[in-house]
């Protein structure tokens, strides 16, 4: 019997190494994307993909491999990277579904599909119709005075840490701002993150945990239902989602039992569910909430801290910004109109999410059927083609020569950055361009000038440098400040 077992398994054994090696096989040399260079891993497997995902560096990776290898480069066994500025039209702007890793996003499961998730470019495309009118800028604007009281609140807290002389964690409060302010233009609620000065509820430990979730299982959406998209796993309150998943429950509940409400975003996106209900699901509304708040904190603290990061490495930048904040004689919170005004405190805010752009990852979509030809080349239904923002920003031919270095002047030639513009890939582009991009650019417009106008800032330990990880974010974090008020 022993033996007879021990046979069996042994043939089991020898079938799926063969499976295995024919599989490799096939991949590799009898692919019809077998002649573009790529990684070794990458041309039979997604492993190269998930190793540098746990490393945390998938950005750094792909762009050595373009600038090794051109154009194109295989970084999967049916993915290619696609490093050419044409490739944001050809692509991105192209009517292609998006890859199948952004399912990953509906959460806390498949139920709440949500812009992100959205793969079928049409009904992508429906969705952005219905909740546009909480994201329009003009919907934006109405809520400036709830942004800047949450601002004021962060100054209070900035002031109490001069005060008892204590580091200031920017990776950790660039975050509690921006829970704070998309919960007040969501659903006219603050988290309460800046107030008590902690993370609540643990909302950006989990968020960090779930971008490593997200970047390696994203490449297995389909085992998301059984691990932490379970009814299990949101039963006992394990998925780290479930804090803002709740919140944003609770708040479209207590909106059904109150008729004076502030016109924000759940209240924009309940009335066109009223008006056409028959291409609005109630469940958008809630899936729309929480997609906001779980992707727009990071991503806005990424942004800010590399404005920061940087400029602190390079003073005369710095001393151009902060004249140019200090000679526009603004007081308190400034309006949003009034830092328009301000050209290098916008060029600083390009060239920040240019040079760190919060996503890190290549952006995919899928060849249509009959194929399509990107850049001369074609490509057969089904291949994954993928656009990485850090790749078309290091572009020297768009960006100049000094492409790899930190420089807001790149932006103050007008005619240079409008050209600039069309390569610009801070928002994404095409149907899947960030819809809060309005919001995140108020934010940080405001913030960035209260600090750079009412405080010196130095690192605790001068010029050190800061831990990033890219899992699907670029997030940093680990580079504490002083920071002190100014006598002015």
């Amino acid at each position: 019997m022993y033996s007879e077992l021990l046979g069996a398994v042994k043939a089991v054994a020898v079938s799926f190494l063969a499976f295995l090696v024919f599989t490799i096989i096939r991949r590799k040399w009898f692919s019809s994307i077998s002649d573009i260079p790529g990684p070794f891993l990458g041309s039979f497997s997604v492993l190269w993909q998930i190793v540098h995902s746990i490393k945390g560096h998938t950005e750094e990776e792909t762009i050595k491999w373009h600038k090794e290898h051109g154009d194109f480069v295989r970084i999967g066994y049916n993915e290619v990277s696609v490093g050419h500025p044409d490739a944001i039209n050809e692509v991105l702007k192209s009517q292609m579904n998006k890859g199948d890793w952004y399912r990953i996003f509906s959460l806390p499961d498949a139920r709440y599909v949500n812009q992100m998730s959205e793969v079928d470019a049409k009904r992508h495309i429906a969705k952005t119709k219905n909740v546009a009118p909480g994201y329009a800028f003009s919907n934006i604007i109405k809520a400036e005075p709830f942004v800047d009281a949450t601002i004021r609140l962060f100054g209070i807290r900035m002031d109490e840490l001069c005060t008892a002389n204590l580091p200031v964690n920017f990776d950790e409060w660039f975050n509690f701002l921006g829970f704070d302010i998309m919960g007040e233009v969501t659903f006219s609620k603050q988290f309460g993150f800046v107030e008590q000065g902690r993370d609540v509820g643990n909302a950006i430990a989990n968020t960090r945990m779930l971008g490593v979730y997200v970047a390696v299982m994203g490449h297995f959406w389909w085992a998301h239902d059984y691990l932490l998209a379970n009814p299990l796993i949101e039963y006992f309150g394990l998925a780290p989602s479930l804090h803002i998943f709740d919140t944003c429950l609770a708040a479209i509940d207590a909106r059904s039992k109150n008729d004076k409400v502030r016109k924000d975003m759940i209240e924009q996106w309940m009335d066109m569910r009223k008006k056409h209900p028959d291409r609005m699901e109630e469940k958008e509304i809630l899936a729309a909430a929480v997609a906001n708040i779980g992707a727009g904190a990071d991503t806005v603290s990424s942004a800010l801290q590399a404005l920061f990061y940087n400029l602190l490495r390079n003073k005369s930048l710095f001393d151009k910004l902060r004249k140019e904040v200090d000679d526009a004689d603004l007081v308190g919170v400034p309006a949003h109109e009034d830092t328009q005004k301000l050209p290098f405190l916008q060029a600083c805010i390009k060239e920040a999410i240019r040079y760190h752009t919060p996503v890190g990852f290549g952006l995919p979509r899928v060849s249509p059927p009959g194929g399509i030809t990107v850049l001369g080349r074609h490509f057969e239904p089904g291949v994954i083609l993928s656009v990485n923002p850090w790749v078309i920003h290091r572009r020297q031919e768009i960006f100049g020569e000094d492409a790899d270095d930190f420089n807001p002047e790149r932006w103050m030639d007008v005619d240079r950055a409008r050209e600039m513009d069309k390569n610009f890939l801070g928002f994404g582009a095409g149907y899947n361009q960030c819809p809060g991009k309005h919001l995140a650019h108020m934010e940080m417009c405001k913030t960035v000038f209260i600090l750079v106008r009412d405080y010196d800032i130095e690192q605790v330990e001068k010029g050190r440098s800061w831990r990033c990880e890219t899992h699907f974010t670029a997030v940093p974090y680990d580079w504490p400040c002083y920071i002190t008020r100014r006598n002015k």
